[in-house]
């Protein structure tokens, strides 16, 4: 089938947000926008400069533990060691996840014309990931914290996840991945307290990512009209599920030991903290409110995205 069929097939169909935009026309756009705003690291980061002492490495309200009585009781020096190590530990999450997407992606357009712009622009957004992926590395080696995977048990189920998933499912995670990390990044390239070369690299992530959350947002709203039930109810269980497993993996337990913390009190902590709660919560809103209005969030899986913490 080719994309000119695909897209004729869909002509007129709408969901609650209006008319589908055409696939081709989308992906052009973008295309247009990466020849235009795209970014080598390695050439537009200084990456030898000294860091600036007294700056954080994230802003102190987006740190896990902000706010706690653990914080209270925290050095200043401490509390910014704290916002290193996290910020490696989410690079490090950044990693594991774009190499998840940049399959997802390529089972994605498999299958489909390599000469349309939807599959050239899914192939320029794997170059995207690439780089994204070598600088976060080259972030954690510099800042001389280690690297941070996630668990034995949440690189199985995301090998089994990348296994089974539906496509609506994979761009659905996609957009999990993407958006929330997105919303603090852009809390953190403008802030001043922030050391310049974090700064840096998450100016470059949120410049680029914002392409890559246009192209799976519009071919979700496709996927989600065009998809059988099954395929649009399994995606809606699996997201819920694949939420449970993010919002876990999102703080690394190893950073609080690392930084001379005790783990499970520190842990403790964080799951009571209603800043922490609003902060996950606010970060999804976006998201949670795109795929309510699509259809994503309902039944079960709507329970598991409220178990997740993410949705309120």
């Amino acid at each position: 089938m080719t994309t000119i069929t695909e897209d004729a097939a869909i002509e007129g169909l709408r969901d609650a947000l209006g008319l589908l935009k055409d696939r081709e026309q989308v992906a052009e756009r973008l295309l247009d926008s990466s020849a235009k705003h795209s970014f080598d690291p390695d050439k537009e980061l200084d990456w030898e400069a000294p860091f600036e002492e007294g700056k954080w490495f994230w802003p102190p309200e987006l740190v896990s533990l902000y706010g706690t009585p653990m914080w209270q009781r925290m050095s200043e020096e401490q509390r910014i060691a704290l916002s290193q190590h996290e910020a490696a530990a989410l690079a490090s999450l950044g990693i594991w996840f774009e190499l998840i997407l940049m399959q997802l992606l390529v089972r994605h357009i498999y299958d489909k014309p390599a000469t349309s712009a939807h599959v050239r622009y899914a192939l320029t957004e794997i170059e995207d990931e690439c780089r994204h992926s070598k600088m976060f590395a080259r972030l954690i080696t510099r800042g001389d914290t280690p690297y941070y995977p996630v668990s034995a048990v949440h690189r199985n189920l995301g090998r089994l996840f990348k296994t089974i998933s539906t496509t609506p499912g994979s761009f659905t995670a996609t957009l999990l991945g993407e958006e929330i990390l997105d919303w603090m990044q852009r809390l953190t390239f403008p802030d001043e307290r922030v050391q310049t070369l974090v700064r840096g690299v998450t100016r470059i992530h949120v410049v680029e990512e914002a392409r890559h959350v246009r192209y799976a947002r519009e071919e979700l709203r496709r996927q989600m009209v065009t998809a059988p039930r099954w395929s649009q109810e399994f995606t809606r269980l699996t997201s819920g599920e694949f939420a449970r497993i993010f919002s876990i993996a999102f703080i690394n337990p190893e950073v609080y030991t690392n930084v001379g913390l005790d783990r499970r009190e520190a842990m403790a902590q964080v799951k009571a903290s209603a800043h922490r709660r609003e902060v996950m919560q606010t970060g999804a809103k976006r998201l949670t409110d795109f795929l309510d209005e699509i259809g994503v969030l309902r039944g079960a899986g709507r329970r598991l995205w409220k178990s997740s913490g993410l949705l309120a």
